[in-house]
């Protein structure tokens, strides 16, 4: 009988641990990390589970690992890639980076038209059958969040259409981020999803491989969801701002 695993491992806890420290410059790049045993005692951890973890970092591309077990912090703003978004997304005490995320909803900006051209360029009549096969169980549900599902399966298709193996990549690093975010991203866009004629008019401009009109319809619809979305991070962003000051105030004499 197979039973059931846990979905988070020691390890895991203790690169999520590592990795704030590094992305938060908490651990600046150049500094030596402890030894394992060292880190081992310090997290009251086996040395097994720091060992994973710093494998895992240096994949990452956070830390060098030398010859003799000598860890030394990289700049991960110079050294590693886009899997490292969802990390820098939100803060030690859990709060949305507005930065990080403004400049995650640009780079959704600029690749999505490109990926719409692409796989319009391609004239898939497959690919259209599916995307068109996703709007019909879009207009099937009243439930914002099965449209929201439904909205990433629709491009998820269109990158595969696209057939660029790096929007793909980026693609995934995307979804990973968004995951955190999920319930407040279909708040932002429940308005910008019921816009099915979009997604139906993106459909047929890929089977009849229209290029550019696919690329200028992908940007009207992202550039609109994007401003809902850089709506609420503005509002997002004075809250913790009154929200910092009414704490300043507070402990004023």
């Amino acid at each position: 009988m197979f039973q059931a695993v846990n979905k988070r491992s020691i390890s895991d806890e203790v690169y999520d641990q590592l990795c704030s420290r590094i992305v938060s410059q908490e651990l600046k790049a150049g500094e030596e990390l402890p030894s394992e045993r060292l880190l081992s005692e310090m997290l009251g951890v086996s040395r097994n589970a720091v060992r994973e973890a710093i494998k895992r970092l240096q994949q990452a591309r956070l830390v060098d690992v030398k010859q003799g077990g000598l860890t030394t912090v990289l700049d991960y703003r110079a050294e590693a890639g886009a899997e490292l978004l969802p990390n820098l997304l939100f803060d030690r005490h859990s709060q949305i980076q507005v930065d990080v995320a403004r400049s995650i909803v640009r780079m959704r900006q600029v690749l999505s038209p490109e990926i719409a051209a692409d796989a319009a360029t391609q004239g898939n009549a497959e690919t259209a059958d599916r995307l068109n096969a996703v709007v019909a169980q879009m207009r099937a549900t009243n439930e914002a969040e099965a449209v929201q599902l439904l909205a990433f399966q629709f491009w998820e298709i269109l990158v595969e259409g696209s057939g660029n193996i790096a929007y793909r990549l980026a693609f995934n690093s995307l979804r990973r981020t968004y995951e955190p975010l999920w319930g407040l991203m279909t708040q932002m866009l429940s308005g910008q999803q019921q816009k099915l004629d979009i997604f139906e008019r993106l459909a047929m401009l890929v089977r009849q491989g229209q290029r550019d009109e696919a690329a200028r319809c992908a940007k009207d619809y992202i550039d609109e969801s994007s401003a809902a979305i850089y709506e609420f991070l503005d509002l997002y962003e004075q809250s913790a701002k009154d929200s910092s000051n009414t704490q300043i105030e507070g402990k004023t004499p």
